[in-house]
């Protein structure tokens, strides 16, 4: 990858742009809509949202002031917990895409595998939406669908009724938290891993070290982190709402970390915790 722009091809042709701007966390409203504006300015070409998020109106606003050209952005949202079901998922999905003003959605993802609400039926409850999903897929209203937070066992389960194969696993990843076995289940069936939270939760900036090999690179630690996930085949999510920042995370083509301290990094210490396990979720 020699640029923001530079793309992993999906499981069906389609293409993504290597590095994407998270909307996580980030306030609807004109919050959300200058941090995308910003960073289509500094060059991201692709966008992550969610309807949990409750800012996709304001991405799809962000969108059409930014003045790129849609066709030039790669557009991502999510199908929340509180969904499930064939009518239900279509439903969920239109009235996203009215909230972001697209007419074709670029990558469609379920959000958790097991939410609270179907716990006592999460695999019959996923198969249906994502039957839901292959439809609007193959009506030509989303590019490519995936999933996030999956591990092996929800991706075997929605395997013996899929007649896609999802084309992206969206999970927590950065240096320190690799997820091995399921990126290594992902890698082994051509499916795109996606690392939402690259940069940790914040306690990751601060790490020992990574703040060692920012100095010994000459860059901030965010940008380390992110090379990281780059060099390790990922496809990075980096989330911040202040334009410097969003500018510095561009930042990650003119050097690269050796094989010595790519493997400093995957196994150092994880300062910033394990997150949700999507098994025993509160939501």
């Amino acid at each position: 990858m020699k640029s923001l722009t530079d793309v992993y091809t999906l499981s069906n042709g389609v293409t993504i742009p290597c590095v994407g701007f998270g909307t996580w966390q980030t306030p609807d409203g004109d919050v959300a809509v200058s941090s995308v504006k910003a960073a289509l300015a500094a060059g991201y070409r692709h966008i992550d949202t969610a309807a949990a998020y409750g800012n996709e109106g304001s991405v799809g606003r962000g969108l059409v002031e930014s003045g790129v050209d849609r066709k030039d952005v790669f557009v991502t949202t999510k199908l929340w917990n509180s969904v499930r079901g064939y009518e239900q998922t279509k439903e969920a999905f239109a009235e996203s895409m009215e909230k972001l003003g697209l007419s074709v959605l670029d990558l469609y993802l379920i959000h958790w595998p097991n939410p609270a609400a179907f716990r006592n039926n999460w695999e019959e409850a996923n198969a249906e939406s994502w039957r839901a999903m292959e439809d609007l897929y193959n009506e030509g209203k989303i590019r490519a669908i995936g999933v996030s937070n999956f591990l092996p066992h929800h991706f075997e389960a929605l395997l013996k009724t899929a007649k896609v194969v999802p084309m992206v696993n969206q999970i927590r990843l950065f240096p320190g938290f690799p997820q091995r076995e399921t990126v290594s289940f992902c890698k082994k069936r051509n499916v795109l891993v996606q690392a939402y939270s690259p940069l940790g939760t914040g306690k990751l900036l601060s790490a020992e070290t990574l703040l060692a090999l920012a100095k010994k690179y000459g860059k901030s630690p965010a940008q380390v982190a992110l090379r990281w996930s780059l060099q390790m085949g990922f496809n990075p999510l980096p989330k911040s709402v202040t334009p410097s920042r969003i500018e510095e995370n561009t930042k990650l083509f003119d050097f690269s970390l050796s094989n010595d301290d790519m493997e400093i990094l995957t196994g150092m210490e994880n300062p910033c915790g394990v997150g949700n396990h999507p098994d025993h979720t509160s939501f």
